[in-house]
């Protein structure tokens, strides 16, 4: 059976020329993109700086998320879609994760775009985890003053296999994206006492966001590389 397929690519650029050139292309990408056959949800992300979650972004790495109504529709888009094809011509490096919604609450642009079209059972696979965020402009400087130590702590945590800060407009609107070896490491670093859970707490005392939304999928397939501690693992799914 045809099903919802959630794509998340990763693009580097290394050289000032192809830097410049993404930077371009990410102040476009809401005029182009469209009209894509099979594709539902388009956005094109920056990065952050050092580890990821820095306040300052890596002009070097571009995230682009998207919703299709299966695989092929996707594949078919990289393959020939003029757009997507200049994005993989200049970049040095790519990695497209293929993903089932598993779980999705909240909204992104007043919608949720990750449409759970079945309950799929878990059986113990990997996860892939996006949460995203408007940041209410008033609520800024606490929560900036808040996030980092629960960010930095994601990468130390046991079953975490890769973590991104990604986002549509520096400091307010922002987005991670992690991948855990299972179901249970996300839940051991999301509800034990530290500081991800204090920010979850401090999320509800302060009502830091204006807009928000928590999504689970279920990762099918990958292509390209990206991380050579990651790369072995991914090889585990069909390809």
């Amino acid at each position: 059976m045809q099903q919802t397929t959630v794509t998340l690519s990763l693009f580097r650029f290394t050289d000032r020329a192809s830097r410049w050139w993404a930077f371009g292309m990410m102040g476009k990408s809401t005029g182009l993109f469209r009209e894509v056959p099979g594709m539902s949800f388009f956005k094109m992300l920056g990065s952050g700086g050092g580890s990821g979650f820095a306040i300052y972004p890596n002009l070097g790495v571009y995230a682009c998320i998207a919703v299709w109504e299966n695989a092929a529709a996707a594949k078919n888009a990289f393959e020939h879609h003029p757009d997507w094809q200049e994005l993989f011509n200049h970049s040095e490096k790519q990695w497209t994760l293929y993903m089932h919604p598993l779980q999705s609450h909240g909204l992104w642009d007043g919608a949720n775009p990750f449409p759970v079209s079945e309950k799929r059972p878990y059986d113990g696979q990997l996860i892939g985890v996006l949460t995203r965020a408007t940041i209410r402009p008033s609520r800024l400087i606490r929560f900036w003053r808040s996030v980092p130590n629960s960010s930095e702590m994601i990468l130390r945590q046991p079953g975490h296999l890769f973590s991104i800060g990604i986002g549509e407009l520096p400091l307010i609107q922002q987005a991670t994206f992690s991948l855990w070896s299972n179901l249970d490491a996300i839940k051991r670093y999301a509800y034990r006492e530290g500081p991800h859970k204090k920010v979850v707490q401090q999320t509800r005392q302060y009502d830091w966001y204006s807009e928000e939304l928590f999504a689970r999928f279920v990762p099918f397939q990958s292509e390209g590389t990206w991380d050579s501690a990651l790369d072995p693992i991914l090889d585990t799914l069909h390809r």
